[in-house]
């Protein structure tokens, strides 16, 4: 695996995240619901790291970047809906085509537990995957996420509503390690 750095977004990631997402779309689509054609234009991925960073401050989300060792996006983890109160947030990555399959999911999603664990202090985080999603099951799997209720409808990929699984992984069960 190459070395690659975690780091929350800025707002000068704008340009190399429209890039990123360009040059993924297909791939992503392949995967997951589609976004809209404007997300993809300069303004679109501006608004969009506006959004996320507004969130950031309001404590609701903790967006973050990956980057390789040459400085280029290659990848995406959230924490997002956050609740302070109940202490539980929702998991989320993106990660490039040319770096699937190479353990950095797997990575983000670890950074995100040690996050979750150490600077928001939450106890339980959920994800969802659509079935048939194997590679994503797995890092979910990998990283102690248990699967739970059926999600029907869940996403439409390549024109199709496809169902999936919530997943749910409890910060306060004893194995739980961030350094997994």
């Amino acid at each position: 695996m190459s070395t690659h750095i975690i780091r929350t977004l800025r707002p000068d990631d704008a340009a190399p995240l429209l890039a990123f997402e360009q040059a993924n779309r297909a791939w992503f689509e392949r995967h997951i619901n589609r976004r809209p054609d404007d997300f993809y234009s300069v303004d679109g991925i501006q608004a969009h790291v506006a959004q996320f960073l507004d969130e950031h401050a309001q404590g609701r989300m903790h967006p973050c970047i990956i980057v390789d060792e040459h400085g280029q996006l290659i990848g995406r983890a959230n924490l997002k809906d956050i609740d302070r109160q109940a202490q539980t947030a929702e998991v989320g990555y993106r990660i490039g085509q040319q770096q699937a399959g190479k353990g950095l999911a797997t990575a983000a999603l670890r950074y995100l537990i040690t996050l979750a664990q150490d600077e928001w202090r939450l106890q339980r985080l959920c994800a969802y995957a659509i079935d048939g999603n194997a590679a994503s099951i797995r890092v979910l799997e990998r990283c102690g996420f248990v699967q739970g209720t059926a999600v029907p409808d869940i996403a439409i990929v390549e024109g199709s509503v496809v169902d999936g699984h919530a997943y749910a992984l409890d910060l306060r069960a004893a194995g739980v390690d961030s350094a997994l």
